[in-house]
């Protein structure tokens, strides 16, 4: 079985993935998005009987491609790549995560609408194009955390509790013509759960907890945040299970947010996850957990 691992560039994950990869008995190979070149027409690949999965344009030759991260580029850029996952899907290709569970996870709006359809608890959100009706939301809940809309690793995030400051940061939104990502702030003591999934497992977890829960309220250890290894409840393991297959990911970072009122809230999902803070905190070999499910040992 061969095993084409996409990325940005090779480093810390990459061959964590290709170790473990060649361990279970495949082989694999990293490869660059902007090496992909699609061939379209008959001119080497033939016609294809009727009811039979296209041919691939890219010539990668794999078995499973794993997506571990699709680099910043422009809108084209971005979306001919995620195009080339759904065709090298579509031509019986296995993609993990499939393009369709990346492009829910990654948009914030579509995460938690899918994540609240699923019957999890989801903090009161307002999404808008308009400053009024974000200024209307604010006024509302008081107390806001402002998100954009595409993000990780906590940054662009601001929290808002003053309308001067609220009206400062939507004209800031309003130049760069941005959608207005609104969430509640809830009282969480400076903590929030990472799990994260590996098919119907959960392969290890950590509590981050934030240096100070007052200005500094995000938990992200890139943000300064610390970690330590955590054993979840079986009712905390079904949440972030049930986060994963609401966005259809075989496998994900699920944040989990407990708060003081005793509601676990199911805050974001990444289909696209980092895990070197899990694997260090817990001992676990998470890229052998990926391994095992792309070879389907």
């Amino acid at each position: 079985m061969h095993v084409a691992i996409l990325s940005a560039r090779k480093g810390w994950h990459t061959d964590q993935l290709c170790r473990a990869i060649t361990a279970w008995g495949a082989t694999a190979e990293l490869l660059a998005y902007e090496g992909l070149v699609a061939r379209l027409g008959t001119a080497g690949h033939g016609r294809e009987p009727a009811g039979a999965a296209p041919a691939a344009p890219f010539a990668i030759g794999a078995d499973v491609v794993l997506a571990r991260i699709i680099p910043a580029g422009s809108l084209e850029q971005i979306i001919y790549r995620v195009d080339a996952l759904h065709w090298l899907e579509d031509a019986g290709v296995r993609v993990l995560n499939s393009p369709r569970a990346i492009e829910r996870s990654v948009d914030k709006f579509y995460t938690s609408a899918l994540l609240q359809m699923a019957g999890l608890a989801t903090p009161d959100t307002v999404v808008c194009e308009r400053s009024e009706d974000a200024i209307a939301a604010f006024r509302t809940m008081g107390d806001v955390i402002v998100k954009p809309l595409f993000g990780s690793m906590g940054l662009g995030m601001v929290r808002v509790h003053d309308e001067e400051i609220a009206w400062r940061v939507f004209r800031a939104l309003d130049a760069i013509r941005g959608v207005y990502y609104l969430q509640r702030t809830i009282s969480h003591g400076g903590r929030d759960i990472r799990a994260f999934v590996v098919g119907d497992r959960v392969v290890g977890a950590i509590e981050r907890r934030s240096p100070d829960a007052g200005p500094q309220w995000r938990t992200n250890y890139s943000r300064g945040g610390t970690v330590r290894a955590l054993t979840l409840s079986p009712g905390w393991t079904e949440l972030a299970v049930r986060a994963a297959r609401a966005v259809g990911a075989d496998y994900a970072g699920v944040d989990l947010l407990p708060a003081e009122d005793g509601t676990v809230y199911a805050l974001e999902v990444n289909a696209i996850p980092g895990w070197r803070g899990v694997q260090e905190a817990t001992g676990i070999d998470v890229a052998d957990e990926l391994a095992r499910l792309a070879v389907g040992g």
